[in-house]
């Protein structure tokens, strides 16, 4: 099983959700495998698949980096390097899936950011027919973010399993409180839980309880 886990944009809490719902996928019994296709603005050792691994002890696959924090397009093109390929690309992860395994592949940005010229995280996950998690911000603007990205998703056919809001404050402000509600309503999909805005600073055992408590995967496969 393949899930492409995306964004409504940049720094919306999706690596923490990645770690969380590999963490409660593991616990039910799945062999989980994150996998990050294009990493950028990372120095050699760091990483999205290196703080899921901290988060869950779960070591991940990256299959491209690029030095600067772009979209990994244009930071291939500034580095002089070569971008990504489609057709290998999705074969890579394929290749990574498996009976009673469950792939979690965590785009760059948002649902239409570019990983190469003529790729986007959408394309990899209508090639590999895997459908998608969609982290969200909750507060002000939240809404038209998360509505544009399922929009966008359900017009190029693909499946959204449910929203996770990747940073919940201790103490929401209006709009967040009334986002709750309504992100379900104006997308058509499941709020599948919100993350506390400080999981990603627990420990291992500490964020897995944080992770259990939060999400509700029981429609995930």
């Amino acid at each position: 099983m393949i899930i492409v886990v995306t964004g409504t944009g940049t720094d919306v809490g999706k690596t923490v959700a990645t770690a969380a719902v590999a963490s409660v996928l593991r616990d039910r019994g799945h062999t989980v495998l994150p996998v990050k296709p294009v990493q950028t603005g990372e120095p050699e050792g760091s990483g999205d698949v290196v703080s899921v691994e901290k988060l869950t002890g779960l070591r991940g696959v990256e299959l491209a980096r690029y030095p600067e924090p772009l979209a990994p397009n244009i930071a291939a093109r500034r580095a002089g390097m070569p971008q990504v390929e489609r057709a290998d690309l999705v074969a890579r992860i394929r290749e990574l899936d498996g009976p009673d395994h469950t792939v979690l592949v965590e785009g760059a940005g948002g649902l239409l950011v570019r990983l190469a010229d003529d790729l986007t995280i959408a394309d990899v996950a209508a090639d590999l027919d895997a459908p998608l998690l969609v982290v969200t911000s909750l507060g002000l603007g939240s809404l038209n973010a998360a509505e544009l990205t399922v929009s966008a998703a359900h017009a190029r056919g693909l499946r959204v399993l449910g929203l996770i809001g990747g940073s919940l404050p201790a103490e929401p402000d209006l709009a967040t409180r009334e986002n709750l509600a309504e992100l379900p309503r104006v997308t058509g999909v499941r709020l599948l839980g919100c993350l506390p805005e400080s999981a990603g600073t627990l420990d291992r055992r500490k964020f897995g309880e944080s992770a259990r408590r939060a999400l509700d995967l029981r429609d995930v496969p």
